[in-house]
C-alpha cells in the first residue's frame, strides 16, 4: 500500500546519477551510527527496499543499527480495518530478521514504529498487542500523524489530520495507553503545532515523544519569504516543548521538499559543508533547548534522499559535532536513539 499523498508538494523521486556527483571522503569513519528514522516503502517510480535501505547503511559510515518508521508498508488487505496497518509491522519483521542473517552488517530495521489509531479507545490495546505479537522485540511505538496547518487544508503531501487532533481526548487516552504499554509516540506535525504538542506532554507526562525533523518546518507556500519570522516562532515554541522532559527530538528531515528544499534542482548535489552551514542554527537550537542528552541525528531516508547521499548526510551531521565532546557525539549519533528506542544493546561488529 502506498502513501496517502495530496496536494502539489509531491516527494522527488531520488536521482542516483546526478547523486553520484558528489563523493567525499567519509569524516570520522569508526563513530558508531544508529538512524532512528528511515522508511520502507513502494511508491510510484519511488521503491526503497532492505537492499537499497543496505547500500545506504554500507556507504561508508559505521552504522551499526536503524529504526523504521511507519510509511503505509505492507498493510493487510482484508480483515479488520483497525488492524490492517499490524501487516506492516509483520513485513518490516520479515525484512529484519533476513537482513540480520548477515552478522556482519549492520542490524536493520532493529527498532518499528508502526501505526496505530489513537482515537481507537479500549479496541487500541488489541491493535497495539497484535504489533507486539507481530515482531515481540523490536516493535517500540507508534506513530499517528497529527500534522495539520491551515494554509494547506488539502494538505501538503500526506492528507491532513482533523483540527487540533493533539487536544481530542480519545486521542490524549491513545497516548496514555502507549504510556502504559512502555511504548514510545513519535509527533509528525507542522512547526505551528508545536504548542498544540507542549499541552500534550505536559498532558501525559509518562509518555516518551518523539518530534520527528525538527518538528517539520514548512517553507512553501505563504511561508516562502519569511524564513525568519517562521525562524523565530519555531524556535520560540521549541523552548516551551523542551519544557517537558518526557520530549526529545530529531534532527533531520530537513531534505523534505515542504521544508523548501530545492536541491534537486541544482547542477551540483550539495556537500555536506553547505549543509552544515544551513543547518547549524536549527540544531544549535534544539540543543540548547532540549539538552544533547534528549537530541538525535535521522536520515529520512528515502525522503531526503532526492536531495543528497546518505554519505554526505552524515558527514554534515558529523561537521555539526565537531566541536563536541566524545560523549555528546556519542548522544547525538547513536546512544539516545538506543535508549529511548529501548534497544538491546548493540555489539561491536566483528573483526
Amino acid at each position: 500500500m502506498a502513501l496517502d499523498v495530496t496536494g502539489s508538494y509531491r516527494y522527488p523521486n531520488p536521482d542516483a546519477a546526478w547523486l553520484a556527483q558528489r563523493v567525499e571522503d567519509i569524516l570520522e569513519p569508526d563513530l558508531p551510527i544508529i538512524d532512528p528514522h528511515h522508511h520502507i516503502w513502494k511508491q510510484p517510480g519511488n521503491i526503497y527496499g532492505v537492499d537499497d535501505l543496505k547500500a545506504d547503511v554500507s556507504s561508508g559510515h559505521r552504522v551499526i543499527a536503524t529504526v523504521f518508521v511507519q510509511a503505509h508498508h505492507g498493510y493487510r488487505t482484508s480483515g479488520p480495518e483497525a488492524l490492517r496497518c499490524v501487516g506492516e509491522t509483520e513485513a518490516i519483521e520479515g525484512l529484519a530478521n533476513t537482513a540480520r542473517s548477515d552478522a556482519r552488517g549492520p542490524r536493520l530495521c532493529e527498532g518499528i514504529v508502526g501505526f496505530a489509531d489513537l482515537t481507537l479507545g479500549d479496541q487500541l490495546r488489541q491493535v497495539l498487542d497484535a504489533h507486539r505479537a507481530a515482531a515481540p522485540a523490536r516493535f517500540k511505538g507508534v506513530r499517528h500523524s497529527v500534522a495539520r496547518d491551515p494554509h494547506f487544508p488539502e494538505g501538503i503531501v500526506l492528507r491532513p489530520a482533523p483540527p487540533h487532533l493533539l487536544a481530542d481526548p480519545d486521542f490524549r487516552t491513545g497516548m496514555a495507553t502507549l504510556a502504559e504499554y512502555g511504548l514510545s509516540f513519535d509527533a509528525m506535525l507542522y512547526h505551528c503545532q508545536l504548542q498544540e504538542l507542549a499541552a500534550a506532554a505536559q498532558a501525559v507526562p509518562g509518555l516518551s515523544i518523539v518530534v520527528d525533523h525538527f518538528g517539520c518546518i514548512i517553507g512553501v507556500g505563504p511561508y516562502v519569504g519569511q524564513e525568519g519570522e517562521t525562524f523565530n516562532a519555531w524556535r520560540r515554541d521549541i523552548r516551551l516543548l523542551a519544557q517537558s522532559p518526557n520530549v526529545s527530538i530529531k534532527l533531520g528531515g530537513m531534505g523534505m521538499i515542504i521544508c523548501g528544499a530545492r536541491f534537486h534542482e541544482r547542477a551540483l548535489p550539495p556537500s555536506s559543508q553547505e549543509l552544515a552551514q544551513a543547518w547549524r542554527p536549527y540544531v544549535e537550537t534544539c540543543i540548547e533547548a532540549f539538552g544533547v542528552e534528549r537530541c538525535m541525528f535521522e536520515s529520512n531516508f528515502p525522503v531526503d534522499k532526492a536531495m543528497y547521499s546518505y554519505a554526505v548526510l552524515w558527514n554534515a551531521f558529523k561537521r555539526l559535532t565537531s566541536g563536541a565532546s566524545p560523549s555528546e557525539k556519542a548522544c547525538l549519533l547513536h546512544a539516545n536513539a538506543a535508549r529511548i528506542y529501548k534497544l538491546d544493546p548493540i555489539p561491536s561488529p566483528p573483526a
